[in-house]
Formats: structure tokens, C-alpha cells, sequence
């Protein structure tokens, strides 16, 4: 029997067809955003804001749930929650009717995603949530349904085509879900004020965690820091300078505080035949009031700051000037940060 050789589209084709599917998911996120911002007052706009409220003043945690992609939805869900302050978790609806329904609690709140609304593994919870009296909110797309008859806060999500209409796959549907998701965590994250420095309280890992580490965390400090006292002679200079590998040499007054760097650049720059530049003061040298860093500004910035200025290492100062470390590029990419 000769075997059948599967066809694919052709380039050409597939490319048409990923921009279908963007412009059809482009055109469910445009008519979710013209639910929101469209007549004052609209259903969507009253519910959003009730969700946010409802999730702001849960004593407990928000537990998502839903079935087949709207599960995979709520997972998501819960977990940007939760990594943006707001304690979350999902709950699968079948183990939900098999005893996990025992950790829901009576102060927490209940975020269920159905498109359709009409999700049967999801009625042992919306029972659940009626008996106790926890706060129930629904994602759906048919505030008509069971789901969002029985939900206290319905965020109807309005009608869109699916990429694929004919074989009528969650595509769409879904994105918009992930959008309403992502809305409703910001929103709560900036009511809370939630601040960078969480943030990373929960993402200490990764790149991500990297670059919101804290300069204290990876700066050089003590014996390693490169500096050398005012009224030195360049001799001196060059000497810490090779000693500390740094590229730089910082320049402390006598009250302790930096007066001034001295960088290869700063060498090059003074190198003259006619005289020995080892014998120059080092204020002769030096660029005053260099470019300084924080301890407590986040590695993120610091990482800015030395693309900005085209540097490849910081000095460290505290709010009196005082050098307290050294920050080079090359900690931030072996941090993972850059």
C-alpha cells in the first residue's frame, strides 16, 4: 500500500494564515477594549470595576477555575495574581467535585472562566460558593448562561470569531480571557500600590529576578574597591588600578568622600612624552564628579545607567558621597541581568 504524504501549506499560505488569525485575535482584544471604554457606565466597565473591588477586599485568596483551554487560561490567571500581590491559585474543577473543594474557604473569592457559561464540571463549585457565601465572579462571553445567572459579578466578554471558524477551536476566545485576566491583576496591582521591590520578592529567579536585585546585592566592596586618597601621585594610582582590575580608580577628599575617578581612558588621554605622568598629582588626572550609583537602586537601573553613559563600571556612593563598593558590567552578565 503506497503510503499518503502529508501536505503542508506553502510558506506563502502560512504566513496569510498567521495573519488571519492575528487580525481576527486583534479584532477580539478591539472589541473588548470598546466594551470598556464605550457608554459610561457599560456592563463590562461596572463589572470590571466590581471584580477589582470584590478581589481588593478578599481576606483570603482568589481561587480560579475552569475547564479544557479556559483551565489552562485560569492557570495562568492565578498565577499573574499571585506573582503581582494578590494571593491566587487554581483549583481543577474535577478534583474540585473529588475533595478539593475542601480548600476553598469562606473568606476567599471565586474567579470561574466559561466561554460558553454552560461548563457542567464547574456546577459542584458554583454550589459550593452559593452554600458558603463566597464571592463568585465569572469570565464568560453569555451573562445569560448558568455561570453568569449564578455569578454576584458577571464580566461578560463580547462575541468574536475564532481563528479557525470552521473547526471553531478556543483561539479568540482564549486570548481575550488572558487579556481580561492580565487587566484585572494590573488593575488591582496598581490600586495596592505594589512596587518593583516585591515584585521581586516573588521572582527571585532568572533573569527577571536579576534585574530587579539590588546593586548592594552584587557590588564589590571594602579592600576590593579601587580607590586612593587626594593629593596622591599617579604612580600610586596606577598601581591600585592594576592591583583591582577594575579599569578605574576612585579619587576620596580627606573628609572620606569621592572627588573624583580616574579611568584607562583618563590615562590614554594624559600620556604626554615630554613629562612623566606618573609624577602628576592624581587630581591632575582625574574626572571630577563621576557618574555614582546607589546601593539601594535596583541592578535594572544600574544596567541603564551604564548603557546611557557608555561606561562599563559604577562606583558606589551612599547619601554622603562616600565610596561603599564598585559595580562592573561583567557582574551583571554573569547575574544574568543583562
Amino acid at each position: 500500500m503506497r503510503a499518503i504524504k502529508p501536505t503542508s501549506p506553502s510558506p506563502s499560505a502560512a504566513t496569510a494564515s498567521a495573519l488571519r488569525t492575528l487580525e481576527l485575535e486583534r479584532a477580539g482584544i478591539a472589541a473588548l477594549e470598546a466594551e470598556l471604554t464605550g457608554a459610561p457606565g457599560s456592563g463590562l466597565a461596572l463589572a470590571f470595576d466590581a471584580a477589582v473591588e470584590m478581589i481588593g477586599n478578599v481576606r483570603g485568596r482568589v481561587i480560579v477555575s475552569g475547564m479544557g483551554k479556559s483551565g489552562h487560561v485560569g492557570r495562568k490567571i492565578a498565577a499573574t495574581l499571585a506573582s503581582t500581590g494578590t494571593p491566587a491559585y487554581f483549583v481543577h474543577p474535577s478534583e474540585a467535585s473529588h475533595g478539593d473543594l475542601g480548600m476553598i474557604k469562606p473568606s476567599d473569592a471565586i474567579l470561574l472562566l466559561s466561554w460558553s457559561g454552560e461548563t457542567a464540571e464547574l456546577a459542584d463549585i458554583i454550589t459550593y460558593a452559593k452554600r458558603f457565601q463566597i464571592g463568585l465572579m465569572a469570565i464568560t462571553s453569555n451573562a445569560a448562561s448558568s455561570l453568569g445567572r449564578a455569578a454576584d459579578i458577571c464580566l461578560q466578554l463580547p462575541a468574536a470569531e475564532e481563528a479557525c471558524a470552521d473547526v471553531a477551536a478556543p483561539t479568540t476566545s482564549t486570548t481575550m480571557q488572558i487579556v481580561a485576566g492580565d487587566a484585572l491583576a494590573i488593575a488591582l496591582l496598581e490600586a495596592r500600590g505594589f512596587t518593583a521591590h516585591q515584585f521581586r520578592q516573588f521572582h527571585p529567579g532568572g533573569k527577571l529576578g536579576a534585574r530587579l536585585s539590588f546593586v548592594r546585592d552584587v557590588m564589590h566592596t571594602g579592600d576590593a574597591m579601587p580607590l586612593v586618597a587626594s593629593g596622591s601621585k599617579m604612580q600610586t594610582a596606577v598601581i591600585e588600578m592594576s592591583g583591582k582590575r577594575f579599569g578605574c580608580v576612585g579619587v576620596i577628599d580627606t573628609s572620606g568622600r569621592l572627588a573624583g575617578i580616574i579611568t584607562d581612558g583618563d590615562l590614554r588621554r594624559h600620556m604626554d612624552k615630554s613629562h612623566n605622568l606618573l609624577d602628576d598629582p592624581v587630581e591632575a588626572v582625574m574626572t571630577p564628579k563621576p557618574t555614582v550609583v546607589a546601593p539601594d537602586v535596583m541592578v535594572a537601573e544600574a544596567l541603564a545607567l551604564l548603557n546611557e553613559k557608555k561606561r562599563s563600571v559604577l562606583l558606589v556612593v551612599d547619601g554622603s558621597r562616600k565610596p561603599v563598593g564598585i559595580v562592573h558590567l561583567h557582574d551583571l552578565l554573569r547575574l544574568g541581568a543583562a
